[in-house]
């Protein structure tokens, strides 16, 4: 989003967060842990918002929010849904079951699960089957409403997802190469990946007197991942991450006379659990260490208090939107092991921030067809364990970092967007000043031939982008639509711990992107079909992390590509819908820009969803 990634970016699920102190830079899989089958709809907000969503929401904020019963009335009723997908390019079989239920306008339940299987991942013409990118996956989901008021609910709601044998195959000998990308040498390397999440949830809307609308969220979430690597020599390494959040939260809204006020206040705390052990190719156990990928006995605090205020102005036509943050984080690792001597010693820091935004959006005519927007947001990301004292051997021997400080951001955005019945188009121009954000720095030291690296608040730069998108109804039934995504980034950072600094491009920047389609839709005959297309440019624009990734990024960056796709769907009654997909029409073989596998190449998807 906007140039960043990893945890630069904020994943909420139904609004608490997902992003926690373990979370590391570049792609990452903590996102995967939600079931896009369980949810109702995702929200997003771009660029830095952490006004209202506190630290790592930089490049944007992601808000998955999950389904549930939609609809109440008299007496016991329920409903039901089946849904099933198969995929050639991976032989996937996805399914997915759930229920729900009301009672007399004051229960609701929601339950529902997915089992899903993936096969090995067949890529375009050339590359063919990518072995060990098969894994299996099983979520489910739970939600209980009480409405006390047609206007407030409590709700309770629970997720659990558990990933097995996910393999990372970029590092392993089962890799394939691809434009000159080099086999990695690792035996195996495994994830087992799991969240589960539990929260109890106050609703209340269209409130007499001052607080209009009040919502309140207390949530206990576990994610923990298991990392199986077995190394060219035989030598067996198992890391284990376990993480432990409560988070409680509270938002308030009230109208005066000085605009819309929108203010709260949220507290979230990490315990984290983190082991190491290392094991000869006999099975024997000869190491245990102090610390797995990051600190072990360890806590983390994030409190954060927060206002908005939309304020109308010239009757109404304007809008002004002004906010501020209050951010406190705090960090108490106990064990750490230390790079030199391997002794165990402990860490004990805090931060605290400000943050500040400001929006104005000019409404054109009274009918809202057409609007201008400007506005200046901060960001800022607090160092978590990640930083502080990761212990990590990918790039080379990443050792634990003390004494850095907060990232600081502040983007600048300026657009317009034109919508009517048959036409709909927004643009929008954006640029990020980068300041004080965390880079991996090399110490000029070697461990058993390893370059030793080390995280600073190094790096001062930029990132912007333009975004275009635009939708036109050619016909009743047909539909012309494309959207258009630039970016370009730099930040000046040390080329070694101490020595000068060079300018290098922001790392794993998106390429220049258009996606376009033609749908058309049929009303009465219940049916669609659409042609759609995505053109990237070559991803050629390189940091140094990137350049030494040379087993995901081939030599001199990742090529552009052209893909086109044929979708349709009818529904021969409204309980049921049948689809069909036939992607990658010429079985070209391309990646995105960073990923360890290509994606699919000629791919047959069938889909079925009933609903009674």
């Amino acid at each position: 989003l906007r140039g960043f990634t990893g945890f630069r970016t904020l994943m909420l699920v139904d609004g608490i967060r997902l992003n926690n102190s373990t979370f590391r830079d570049g792609p990452n899989q903590y996102w995967s842990t939600i079931d896009a089958l369980s949810l109702d709809r995702m929200e997003v907000v771009r660029g830095p918002s952490s006004v209202l969503y506190g630290s790592d929401a930089i490049g944007g904020t992601v808000n998955a929010i999950s389904t549930g019963r939609s609809d109440y009335g008299d007496g016991f009723d329920w409903n039901a849904r089946m849904f099933y997908r198969y995929s050639s390019a991976e032989q996937s079989h996805v399914g997915r079951v759930e229920a729900s239920g009301q009672y007399d306008h004051e229960l609701g339940f929601h339950v529902g699960v997915s089992p899903k299987t993936f096969g090995e991942l067949r890529g375009g013409e050339d590359i063919g089957t990518q072995r060990k990118t098969d894994y299996d996956e099983l979520d489910w989901d739970a939600k209980l409403e009480y409405l006390v008021t047609p206007n407030s609910r409590f709700t309770y709601g629970h997720q659990n997802v558990n990933m097995d044998d996910a393999w990372r195959t970029h590092s392993t000998i089962y890799g394939e190469s691809w434009e000159g990308t080099i086999v990695g040498s690792d035996r195996k390397r495994t994830f087992d990946q799991g969240r589960d999440l539990d929260y109890l949830q106050y609703h209340a809307e269209a409130l007499p007197g001052f607080v209009e609308e009040m919502h309140f969220s207390v949530s206990y979430h576990r994610q923990d991942e298991t990392e199986d690597r077995v190394r060219s020599t035989g030598i067996q390494e198992l890391q284990t991450v376990d993480v432990q959040t409560l988070g409680l939260s509270a938002q308030f809204e009230s109208p005066s006379p000085l605009g819309r006020w929108v203010y709260g206040a949220e507290y979230y705390h990490d315990w984290v659990d983190s082991s190491f052990r290392r094991y000869n190719a006999a099975g024997d156990l000869i190491q245990v260490r102090v610390q797995g990928p990051v600190a072990d006995d360890a806590t983390y605090d994030l409190v954060g208090a927060y206002i908005e205020d939309q304020i109308p102005l010239a009757n109404e036509r304007l809008q002004l939107i002004l906010g501020g943050r209050y951010t406190h984080a705090q960090v108490d690792a106990n064990k750490i092991r230390d790079p030199s001597t391997g002794a165990t010693f402990s860490l004990d820091d805090s931060w605290d921030n400000v943050v500040g935004s400001a929006r104005l959006l000019c409404k054109l005519d009274a009918e809202e067809h057409s609007a201008l927007f400007v506005g200046a947001s901060q960001g800022f990301r607090a160092p978590n364990l990640s930083d502080l004292t990761r212990w990590d051997a990918d790039w080379g021997l990443e050792i634990p970092s003390l004494g850095v400080d907060p990232e600081q951001f502040l983007s600048l955005e300026a657009g317009g967007r034109v919508r009517y019945e048959r036409f709909a188009a927004e643009a929008t121009f954006f640029h990020t000043f980068i300041d004080d954000m965390i880079m991996r720095v090399p110490t000029g030291e070697t461990n058993s031939g390893v370059p030793v690296v080390t995280k600073q608040n190094s790096g001062e730069g930029y990132v912007q982008g333009v975004e275009l998108s635009g939708s036109v109804a050619l016909h009743r039934d047909w539909t012309l639509w494309a959207n258009f995504t630039w970016m370009e980034g730099e930040v000046d950072s040390p080329v070694m711990e101490g020595g000068p600094e060079e300018t290098s491009y922001l790392s794993r920047l998106m390429p220049l992107t258009v996606n376009s389609g033609l749908r058309w839709q049929h009303p009465k005959w219940r049916a669609w079909a659409e042609l759609a297309a995505t053109f990237a440019a070559d991803a050629d624009k390189l940091a140094p992390n990137d350049r030494l990734d040379t087993q995901r990024i081939p030599p001199g960056g990742t090529p552009g590509y052209a893909v086109c796709h044929l979708r349709a769907g009818w529904s021969p009654c409204r309980y049921a819908t049948i689809s069909a997909a036939l992607e990658n029409l010429t079985d070209e073989d391309y990646r995105i820009h960073g990923s360890g596998v290509n994606e699919p190449g000629r791919n047959l998807i069938i889909a079925a969803d009933f609903r009674f």
